[in-house]
């Protein structure tokens, strides 16, 4: 009996290509989870806000539970173009035993899938949830924002006649941003903070956040605007409360 009848015969965990395509599995799902989540970390910028800090730990997450997954499917294709090639009409010998003519490995990668899908659905939430909260705080500052081409204009209600182009906040209060647009569809986005939602002609969209790190940080409309879309930017200064209270009178208002 030749080797390759004994592999065949021999059960499916002990068979030479099942080895070697799970240690790739293995090598793969560290490095796709090590790697990818260290680079979307450092490419997302030091945060500025506890939405952030659960934006990136939330990626970091949904890329090692992921990983396996594409571990598995790199494994696979590197051993498939690994393997002895096949030349001729006829079909190989092995090809009646492939994974994919197999009900239970089917089954098995359906309902991983779907737990992983329902894993990151409850888990977004979950975050989603928590950085909400912000928009139940007593103490929150209320800001209106209004996208423009191709500015964005700051107004502070509790301030009347207070506006600004540049943002300017408290460290370590929340603050409730009320969106809004006047002439097409833009996106309020602060990177740092992990704040992006969009403002939309004629309504006014929600959401909050509370900074945690005193600085000057960016402001970029994320939606394609028209012409100048990518000059759309500003900055947001995040300062102490005295500072603050100190800019608003300096602007007209009353700390």
């Amino acid at each position: 009996m030749s080797q390759t009848q004994t592999q065949d015969k021999a059960p499916w965990w002990k068979r030479k290509d099942v080895k070697e395509t799970a240690t790739l599995w293995v090598i793969l799902s560290v490095l796709i989870g090590g790697l990818a989540g260290e680079v979307i970390a450092r490419s997302m910028g030091a945060p500025a806000s506890e939405t952030m800090e659960n934006t990136i730990r939330m990626m970091k997450i949904f890329t090692w539970v992921s990983a396996p997954v594409a571990g598995l499917v790199g494994a696979i294709a590197l051993k498939s173009l690994m393997q002895k090639r096949h030349y001729g009409d006829t079909p190989p010998a092995e090809s009646d035993h492939e994974i994919a003519n197999s009900p239970k490995a089917s089954a098995v990668w359906i309902v991983t899938s779907g737990l992983l899908c329902l894993f990151a659905l409850v888990f977004g939430m979950i975050v989603m949830q928590e950085d909400a909260k912000s928009l139940q705080a007593p103490n929150a500052i209320h800001v209106n924002v209004t996208g423009q081409q191709w500015l964005w204009n700051f107004d502070y209600p509790d301030n009347a006649g207070v506006r600004s182009h540049d943002l300017y906040l408290p460290v370590d209060r929340p603050v409730i941003f009320n969106v809004s647009a006047k002439d097409v569809k833009h996106s309020f986005w602060i990177v740092q903070m992990g704040v992006k939602v969009d403002a939309n002609p004629g309504y006014i969209t929600q959401t909050a956040v509370t900074p945690n790190k005193i600085g000057v940080f960016d402001v970029r409309c994320a939606e394609l605007c028209g012409l100048l879309h990518a000059y759309m930017q500003s900055q947001v200064h995040v300062v102490s409360q005295a500072d603050y209270d100190a800019w608003i009178k300096s602007q007209g208002g009353r700390a």
